[in-house]
C-alpha cells in the first residue's frame, strides 16, 4: 500500500498464532482497525493462543479497533461474510498448518489449511477487490538447495517436505491471481522466527522446557545444523512495512529469462530473515546461559524433511522497503528467555 493511500482496515488470519498475534498488536498500536480470525485449533496449546488474544485485547483497549472471529479459513462462507462486512484494504494471511515434521505424519491437515484455505483467501480477495494480499511463505521452499545464502531468484522446485510443497504452491497460486485478476500479492519467506509467545513445537520452546525440567533435548544431525534465526519484532516490522508498499509489476521482467521473485503481474516474493546463520550448538549455549541451567543433549541423526542449514539473502526486501533486521541472537535469546520464565511461572507450569 502506498504511504499516501488511506488504509481503513486490515484483516489478519492466524491472529492467535505466534506471528499473527504480534502483527495484530503492532497494527493496533499504530491505530489501525484490525479484523482477526483464527480457528484456535489444538495443534498446540490452546491456552497459549487464548493468552495471546488476551494480550491483543489489552492493546486494543488503548489503540485502534479490534474485531475477532473464531473461524477457519477453510470455512469459505464465514470468511466471505467477514470480508464483505468489514471491507479491509489489506489481507495478511498468516493462517496455516505449520511444522515440517508434523506434515510427515498428518499430510491431510496441510492440504486443507494451506491449499484449500489459501484458495479461499485468494477468491475472497478477488471478489472483494482487496488492495493487497500479504501472505506467509517459508524458507522451507528452498528444500534441497544447498547454495547459501538462499536468494529469491533461485529455483525452488525440490521441496523435501509436504509443508514446503504447500508453501511453494501458495506462491504459484498467488501469481496466478496476480496475473489473471491484477491482485497485488506479496509472499514473505520467513526464516526460523523465534521470540516471546513462540510456538511450543519449535526449538526455542522445546529446548527451554527440557532444560528447565532437566530432560534431554534432541539435537538433530549431531548438532551440525545452522539456522537463520529471526527475532519476532524484526519480522513484524517487515510485514508492516510491506503494508505501505503493495506489490507491483516488474517493468524489467524478461519472459525469456524469468525472475522467480517478480513478474509482469503485481507479484513479489521476498526473504525475511536475519542474514546471520547461527550454529545450533551456539543457540543452545545461549539458552543455557540465560536460563541458568545446562542442557542434557541427546545427539541424533537428521530427521526426514529437515535441511542442514538455512541463510537468507536480504537484498531484495532491504531495497524494496528500506528494511534491515536489527536484533542480535544474543539479545533475542535474552528477551525470549525472560519471557519464557515469566510466562510459565505465572501459570505454574514449565
Amino acid at each position: 500500500m502506498d504511504s499516501n493511500e488511506n488504509i481503513e482496515a486490515i484483516l489478519v488470519t492466524g491472529a492467535a498464532g505466534f506471528i499473527g498475534a504480534s502483527v495484530v498488536k503492532s497494527l493496533l498500536s499504530l491505530d489501525f482497525n484490525v479484523i482477526g480470525i483464527d480457528n484456535i485449533n489444538d495443534y498446540y496449546s490452546t491456552s497459549l493462543k487464548r493468552s495471546r488474544i488476551n494480550e491483543i485485547e489489552k492493546v486494543a483497549k488503548k489503540n485502534g479497533k479490534w474485531f475477532f472471529f473464531e473461524i477457519s479459513i477453510e470455512d469459505n462462507e464465514s470468511l466471505s461474510d467477514i470480508i464483505n462486512r468489514y471491507s479491509p484494504n489489506i489481507v495478511i494471511n498468516l493462517a496455516a498448518q505449520a511444522g515440517v515434521r508434523y506434515s510427515i505424519i498428518n499430510p491431510s491437515a496441510y492440504i486443507q489449511s494451506n491449499l484449500v484455505g489459501f484458495s479461499n483467501i485468494l477468491e475472497c480477495c478477488r471478489k472483494s477487490k482487496i488492495s493487497h494480499l500479504i501472505y506467509a511463505s517459508s524458507s522451507s521452499v528452498y528444500g534441497g538447495n544447498k547454495n547459501l545464502p538462499f536468494y529469491e531468484e533461485q529455483a525452488v522446485n525440490h521441496p523435501v517436505s509436504l509443508y514446503a510443497a504447500t508453501k511453494k504452491s501458495n506462491e504459484l497460486m498467488a501469481h496466478t491471481y496476480s496475473h489473471l485478476y491484477g491482485l497485488p500479492t506479496t509472499g514473505l519467506r520467513f526464516f526460523t522466527v523465534y521470540g516471546p509467545w513462540g510456538r511450543p513445537d519449535m526449538a526455542p520452546m522445546i529446548f527451554a522446557r527440557s532444560i528447565l525440567k532437566n530432560e534431554p533435548i534432541k539435537v538433530f544431525n549431531f548438532g551440525e545444523m545452522q539456522r537463520d534465526f529471526t527475532y519476532i519484532d524484526d519480522v513484524v516490522e517487515g510485514i508492516i512495512r510491506c503494508c505501505y508498499k503493495k506489490a507491483s509489476k516488474d517493468d524489467n521482467f524478461n519472459p525469456l529469462n524469468p525472475n522467480p521473485s517478480t513478474s509482469s503481474a503485481p507479484y513479489r516474493i521476498f526473504n525475511i530473515g536475519n542474514s546471520t546463520p547461527i550454529r545450533l550448538t551456539y543457540f543452545i549455549e545461549l539458552l543455557e546461559e540465560n536460563l541458568g541451567k545446562k542442557a542434557i543433549k541427546d545427539l541424533q541423526p537428521i530427521q526426514p524433511g529437515d535441511v542442514v542449514a538455512t541463510a537468507a539473502k536480504m537484498d531484495l526486501l532491504s531495497s524494496w522497503i528500506n528494511y534491515q533486521p536489527s536484533t542480535s541472537i544474543e539479545k533475542g535469546i535474552r528477551l525470549f528467555s525472560k519471557w519464557y520464565l515469566d510466562y510459565y511461572e505465572s501459570i505454574s507450569e514449565i
